[in-house]
């Protein structure tokens, strides 16, 4: 099974990557870093008479790299309790892909996929995260996506994460072991 890893944190070498190298290391899968691609917000076009307008940016790229593994990893820090910029912008496109013409079969695909989320945030982030690990949820159900798993860590400063153990051991065994 591939695996591709997609994180939406700003800060390289960041706590939620650190906590996401333990479920899916360096070597083993696709890791997709959304702060080294360009990609546009969404411009709402869907009621438009002529739809959604072409967008010169990353993010077909980044799809068309994204559905060619089985296993799709959502790294991201909760930002203000939710997900990281980056990654909602990433996922908030997903309603254009749905209706361009080459990308028809992206709902299709994602139903074949198993979907897991890493989280890490300073603010109470095993009871504060929730509401992001159902609004994901929530997601994942509208493409038929099996939701298969996810961890929230507990970090604040940079390096903190290493702290967590329960999160870390958590990430370790959080895939299936054939990965």
């Amino acid at each position: 099974m591939k695996v591709a890893v997609i994180h939406g944190s700003t800060r390289e070498n960041g706590n939620t990557e650190y906590l996401t190298y333990h479920a899916v290391p360096k070597e083993k899968g696709t890791h997709i870093y959304l702060r080294d691609h360009f990609i546009q917000p969404i411009i709402d076009e869907r009621h438009d008479a002529f739809g959604f307008h072409q967008v010169s940016d990353d993010h077909e790229k980044l799809i068309t790299q994204m559905l060619e593994h089985d296993i799709i990893v959502f790294a991201t820090p909760i930002y203000w309790y939710g997900l990281s910029g980056p990654m909602k912008i990433f996922i908030d496109r997903w309603s254009q892909i749905m209706k361009t013409p080459h990308f028809s079969h992206f709902r299709g695909d994602l139903k074949q996929k198993q979907a897991y989320l890493i989280a890490v945030g300073g603010d109470n982030p095993r009871v504060k995260g929730l509401p992001l690990i159902q609004q994901f949820n929530y997601i994942c159900q509208y493409y038929g996506m099996t939701f298969a798993g996810y961890v929230i860590g507990k970090a604040s400063r940079p390096g903190e994460m290493k702290h967590d153990l329960t999160a870390l051991n958590a990430a370790s065994i959080l895939l299936p072991p054939t990965i």
